[in-house]
């Protein structure tokens, strides 16, 4: 006769760089394929995790939070403790729960991530939805520290609040199977923010591809232009242009010295 598998609940608090990396989207999917209950959640001091169920697949959840993390996740510390009455108690299934309340800030913010092959495809595929959607992003890249206004990392808590996802991309949000499983910045050309050329008064002069096209052809002829990123501005002429350069060298009061 098999031997009762021991079963137990505990409390594990991972700290280090673990939210907008993905983390919390990669704990649901591990516990879940290992058939465990509980919750995974943000606060203050990182994430922590309510874990029930056999005490072996427990175990192999504790090894996968460190040594099969997200490729951006740092994990400096790993720290298992009993539930108490506070702790919000263990569902059917295991869950993304809503972040915890706030105080002393001991989480890391992440740094922006660069665009993810995966990402990068849809961005090219002209049958995607995403095609040329210049902000496209998933919880392996993207804005992060640009647009994080406070902790816990969660999208009223960035500047992505000022958009409500669409009927498509709230699917992709809610769906566990999606890379795009609680990718606080989710957006698209529908929902999301979008490209605009404004002239130094702030009049609008063209958006979206319109705006890029016309930004060529000013560049062509030889202005100077302000980029607006999530994270600053950037000056951009064209580099062959000798006249541009010069005016660009002279409103930096750079005569000489390489433009950073």
């Amino acid at each position: 006769m098999p031997a009762t598998p021991t079963v137990t609940d505990v409390l594990i608090r991972v700290r280090g760089t673990v939210q907008g990396v993905g983390y919390r989207p990669f704990v649901h999917r591990t516990a879940t394929h290992l058939g465990l209950a509980g919750w995974v959640r943000n606060d203050a001091e990182g994430v922590l995790i309510r874990v029930a169920g056999d005490a072996r697949h427990v175990a192999a959840l504790k090894e996968a939070l460190v040594h099969a993390a997200p490729d951006a996740a740092i994990v400096t510390a790993l720290d298992e403790g009993e539930p108490g009455p506070a702790d919000a108690p263990v569902g059917a299934r295991f869950a993304i729960a809503p972040s915890g309340p706030g105080g002393e800030i001991t989480t890391a913010i992440p740094p922006d991530l660069a665009l993810c092959d995966d990402c990068r495809r849809e961005l090219l595929d002209p049958a995607n939805r995403r095609h040329r959607y210049p902000f496209i992003n998933c919880t392996q890249c993207g804005p992060r520290y640009s647009l994080i206004e406070r902790l816990p990392y969660d999208r009223p808590h960035t500047t992505m609040r000022a958009f409500r996802q669409c009927p498509d991309c709230q699917r992709e949000y809610d769906d566990p199977a999606s890379r795009r499983f609680h990718a606080e910045p989710n957006a698209c050309p529908v929902c999301g923010p979008h490209l605009s050329l404004t002239d130094a008064a702030g009049g609008v002069k063209a958006e979206r591809e319109a705006a890029l096209r016309t930004t060529g052809e000013l560049l062509s002829g030889g202005a100077i232009l302000a980029v607006k990123g999530v994270g600053g501005y950037h000056l951009m002429c064209d580099a062959t242009n000798g006249p541009a350069l010069t005016a660009l060298r002279a409103r930096k009061h750079r005569d000489e010295k390489p433009l950073a």
